[in-house]
Formats: structure tokens, C-alpha cells, sequence
């Protein structure tokens, strides 16, 4: 059955539009709350991120939960996977996350984790879309669900992040942290401090419209430049939500979520665990492949997308996969992709090599990338057209082995991204654009 509302990672649009409405929101908690109910669920969480319209969402969930019979235990701001963490550990059926993640505060989402703390199945979000084209009721009154909030949530959510480094003393390390003024303002930098280090926090102060504004991972230029400022020993930059992480080392250079896998994976390995692979995606730059094979770890790449990311760690059961863009998952730590706890690890690797994060990361060259989008409204089986299977041939043929081609259509727009990765800078970007002018042919 096709998804109507549901996207890779819940409901998400610009608030004021449909479907991220108020009496949308409110039809679909009573809808996953009827669908819960059903499945023997009577408590759901709710948390959010720091943007404005959170409190509007907020009430319109509880409402349409309470109304059918489900209890209700509001978190208020907390990081996307805090709200996972706490789903497993409060026994609660479902967790919703009110957060569009990385995009300004004109947009916001729903997302659902199940009781496991992971993404809710796509069988248990048919059902709740199936159930918002019918009518709204309400249970009897004796029935509605109960409302209360959860005092320490944040506390037990920054405890559960310490516990996974257990031994590992920050003492002595100066770490600036970006929150985004997002769902980690109060958290991150008391995580990195009660370990000992010495936190200079920055983009701490939401207001409910600064989230991801000019900062955080997506915006980490102030970032770098503080780093330096400071003279710290690296920097941390967090998204909105929380679930993704970029780092800065010592000399203002940024780390990105590939180079952050390999640290990670590597670590696993020298410390003695199962590390027999690793998953990334279509867009992992290829050095992270290279770097990884000389390891001896095995890497494999899903579609873009952390869903498909954790679909590929479960039918291999591996344990550590990620995107570029810094959504890291390590299942050995936690159910989903956690900015602060990826930032953890990265750190307990650096302190068992006594090394710092520029010279941890010099195994992993990553090679120049050039990506071109290409506009045209003809791309059913363009990949099948002669001329372009004989440009692709053609430059595969002058990277000679030391590069990667990616044709990759928009799910959202009328466009093909052409990527090409090499070892020479000039060469990619030119022979990028040759591909690109034979696509934009074919799809014209």
C-alpha cells in the first residue's frame, strides 16, 4: 500500500500547510492512539525541539491521544533519540518526536519510534494512515487517556549518554559546543562537562525561531571560527533535533560524518569487537570505502536515508553504518542515530589512541566531489539511453579505478543528481560536467 502522509521519517511540511496543520496533528495522535490502543499500547511519549510551533503540536497530540484512551507522558524539549532512549526504558508503546530536524522553524514534523526505540514499523503506520480518512470519535469519559509530565527527563537522558563511555575522562580537553538552538541546548553541554572537560557552549540560547539558524551542523562556519578562537581542542555541532553530529578539530577543519564512521569503526575493531562491516550510503564519499578496506572492514552502501541505513545493519546484523551528513548509528550504544553519543565515541576513540582528531582522521583521504543537478522532466529509463551508458563507460574508464559515478534521481524534484568522485580535483569537476551535459540531453 502506497504512504499518503508518512515519509521516509514520519509527517513533515511547513507549518500552516497541510498536512502540518493543527487538526491534522490532532487526527493523528487520536489516530496512532486508536491503532496503539488496539495493539494492547496505553502510553505514549512526547517530545520536541525548541521551535515554536512545538507547543502548538504538543497540545493538538495530547488531545487527539487522550481522546482515544491512551495515556499520555510529555518530555517537553529533548533530543529526537533521548525520546527513543526514554520509549525503551519508560515501557511506553510509542515515542513522538515533534521536530523537523535540520530545516528552519517555518517547518516542523511528526515522528514515531516504537516501543523498541526504533523508527515504528511500516505495518503500524499503514494502519494510522488508514485510520485518518475515517472519522474522528472519542472514548467514554471514564476511559480518556491521563496527561502528566515527565520531571527528569532530561537527567535521565544525560546519564544515559555518560553510561555509554564507561571510564572515559575528559579532563584537560577544551570542546566548544554548537547545539543548534535546538532540542540539545541543555543537555550536550553538561554531557561533555560532567565527564570533565571544559565546555564553551555556543547557539545554546532557542527562542523558538533561531533553531538551525546560521549555526549547528548544517551551518557550522561560527563554529569553526570559535574553535580557533578559543584555542580548543575540537568543536562539536549538533542539528535541531540532535541526531546528527559534525565535529571541528584543532585547526578550524571540519570532520563530516564519513570521516567520523571511520574513526568510530576502526576503534571498534583495535578495541576487540565484532567489526566485520560497515554501512553507508550512495552518497558515502569513496575515500571512506578505501580507508575502510584497508582496515580489512567491509563496507556496503544503502540508499540515502537512515531508515534504509538500519534496514541494511539488521539484515547483515552489523552494528555501525552512517551518512555523510553526520547521522551516525552505533546499535551497539543506542536504537537510533544520537549526535551526542556519536560524539562520545569519537572521543573514547581518540582517548584510547591518545591522539587528537585531525591526526585520527588522516587515514581517511577523502577525494574530491563534484555533484550537478540536472533539470528535465524525462528521466523514466534515461539511465538505459545508448549515449548515456556510453559517456558513463567513458568516464569510468579515465578515472581508471580511483573513482565513482553516481546518477541519482530527486525524490522531490524534477532533476537527476550527476556526482563523480576522483583523486584529481580538476578532472572530476571536468569530466562532471561532460556526464552532465549527456544527461541533461537525455532527460530534456
Amino acid at each position: 500500500m502506497a504512504r499518503k502522509y508518512f515519509g521516509t521519517d514520519g509527517v513533515r511540511g511547513t507549518v500552516g500547510e497541510f498536512p502540518i496543520t493543527p487538526d491534522f496533528v490532532l487526527k493523528l495522535g487520536w489516530a496512532a492512539g486508536k491503532v496503539l490502543a488496539a495493539h494492547g499500547g496505553s502510553k505514549i511519549l512526547i517530545g520536541k525541539d525548541t521551535r515554536i510551533s512545538g507547543y502548538m503540536f504538543e497540545s493538538a497530540l495530547e488531545a487527539g491521544i487522550s481522546a482515544a484512551g491512551v495515556d499520555v507522558r510529555l518530555l517537553g524539549p529533548l533530543p529526537t533519540p533521548g525520546i527513543a532512549y526514554l520509549t525503551r526504558t519508560l515501557s511506553a508503546q510509542a515515542g513522538i518526536v515533534i521536530s523537523a530536524s535540520h530545516n528552519a522553524y517555518t517547518d516542523n514534523g511528526i515522528k514515531f519510534f516504537g516501543a523498541d526505540g526504533r523508527k515504528l514499523n511500516d505495518e503500524i503506520e499503514l494502519e494510522i494512515e488508514r485510520l485518518l480518512d475515517e472519522d474522528m470519535s472519542v472514548v467514554a469519559t471514564d476511559q480518556i487517556g491521563k496527561v502528566r509530565r515527565i520531571d527528569d527527563a532530561r537527567g535521565r537522558y544525560i546519564e544515559f549518554c555518560k553510561s555509554t563511555v564507561p571510564g572515559l575522562n575528559l579532563s584537560g580537553m577544551k570542546i566548544v559546543v554548537d547545539t543548534a538552538n535546538g532540542a540539545a541546548y541543555h543537555i550536550a553541554p553538561d554531557v561533555f562537562e560532567e565527564l570533565g572537560a571544559e565546555v564553551v557552549a555556543m547557539a545554546n540560547t532557542p527562542d523558538g525561531f533561531n533553531i538551525n539558524r546560521d549555526c549547528g551542523s548544517t551551518h557550522p562556519e561560527k563554529l569553526q571560527q570559535r574553535v580557533l578562537d578559543e584555542k580548543a581542542d575540537l568543536g562539536v555541532a549538533l542539528d535541531g533535533d540532535a541526531d546528527r553530529l559534525i565535529m571541528v578539530d584543532h585547526t578550524g577543519k571540519l570532520v563530516d560524518g564519513d570521516q567520523l564512521l571511520f574513526v568510530v569503526a576502526r576503534d571498534r575493531k583495535e578495541s576487540g569487537a565484532d567489526m566485520p562491516g560497515v554501512v553507508g550510503t550512495l552518497m558515502s564519499n569513496f575515500g571512506l570505502e578505501l580507508a575502510l578496506q584497508a582496515q580489512g572492514i567491509e563496507f556496503v552502501r544503502a540508499k540515502v536515508g537512515d531508515r534504509y541505513v538500519m534496514e541494511q545493519l539488521d539484515q547483515r546484523g552489523w552494528l555501525i553504518g552512517g551518512e555523510s551528513s553526520g547521522h551516525l548509528v552505533c546499535l551497539d550504544c543506542t536504537s537510533t542515530g544520537d549526535g551526542t553519543v556519536s560524539a562520545l565515541q569519537v572521543l573514547a576513540a581518540l582517548s584510547r589512541r591518545d591522539q587528537s582528531l585531525a591526526d585520527a582522521v588522516a587515514d581517511v583521504a577523502l577525494l574530491p566531489q563534484t555533484m550537478i543537478n540536472v533539470r528535465g522532466s524525462s528521466r523514466d529509463g534515461f539511465m538505459d539511453k545508448a549515449e548515456v551508458k556510453a559517456a558513463m563507460a567513458g568516464v569510468e574508464d579515465k578515472l581508471g579505478g580511483n573513482g565513482r559515478i553516481l546518477l541519482r534521481p530527486s525524490g522531490t524534484e524534477p532533476l537527476v543528481r550527476v556526482m563523480i568522485e576522483g583523486k584529481d580535483a580538476d578532472q572530476v569537476a571536468s569530466l562532471c560536467r561532460e556526464l552532465a551535459d549527456v544527461v541533461e540531453k537525455a532527460i530534456a
